[in-house]
């Protein structure tokens, strides 16, 4: 489980491709001292396991259904990634539950400078849009953030001047893939209400 708070922009160090999937280097001299193999790390918003570690370097392991689902199988070397640990016991909760899930991916349509943030506008197949609410949450790329406003397939989130400088959103334009977790809470919601709908009426008489 995580909280969407990036705690360091990763750098690709290498990318391995395999029949399985992929093999990740990730330079991440914050991030290494506090893991160890076997952890949980979310990588631009996808939960992955450090597979192995030395010194400033961490190595994980993405299947091919992660890189379908993701931006991961994009990246490239030298290319950042947002990077945060799993959530401990007793940890702040600065942003919303993020179990690191991917459910699928968006595309920014484009970027609106307001004040000295950013409105980001993001393009999402329809389906998604049933969890999306203004004021609710999402995880772009792994960074919790509030929904402003949604359309019929685009919703918008704004990113203040932190966000850009300590994320890799302040590096994205316009047809930048990014990664996009629905809150957790909404999912539950929706699908309890898909099955109350599809339960058959209780006709039987009173007694």
């Amino acid at each position: 489980m995580f909280t969407g708070i990036v705690r360091e922009l990763g750098k690709v160090a290498q990318v391995e491709a395999s029949a399985d999937g992929a093999r990740l280097t990730i330079h991440a001299p914050e991030t290494a001292p506090g893991v160890q193999v076997g952890d949980s790390v979310a990588i631009n918003g996808v939960c992955l396991t450090v597979v192995r570690k030395e010194g400033e370097r961490l190595w994980f392991e993405a299947v091919q259904e992660t890189l379908r689902r993701s931006n991961l199988g994009a990246l490239k070397p030298g290319d950042r990634v947002n990077l945060e640990t799993a959530l401990r016991v007793g940890d702040a909760m600065g942003g919303h539950f993020v179990q690191g899930h991917v459910d699928t991916t968006g595309v920014v349509q484009k970027l609106v400078p307001q004040g000295n943030a950013v409105v980001m506008v993001i393009g999402v197949d329809r389906e998604w849009m049933r969890y999306l609410v203004p004021k609710g949450s999402v995880a772009v790329d792994g960074v919790s953030l509030t929904v402003v406003d949604v359309a019929a397939s685009r919703f918008s989130v704004q990113l203040i001047p932190h966000t850009l400088e300590v994320t890799t959103l302040g590096r994205l334009s316009a047809g930048s893939r990014v990664n996009l977790e629905t809150d957790l809470l909404a999912k539950y919601v929706a699908r309890q209400l898909e099955y109350m709908a599809a339960r058959p009426s209780d006709s039987s008489p009173a007694r």
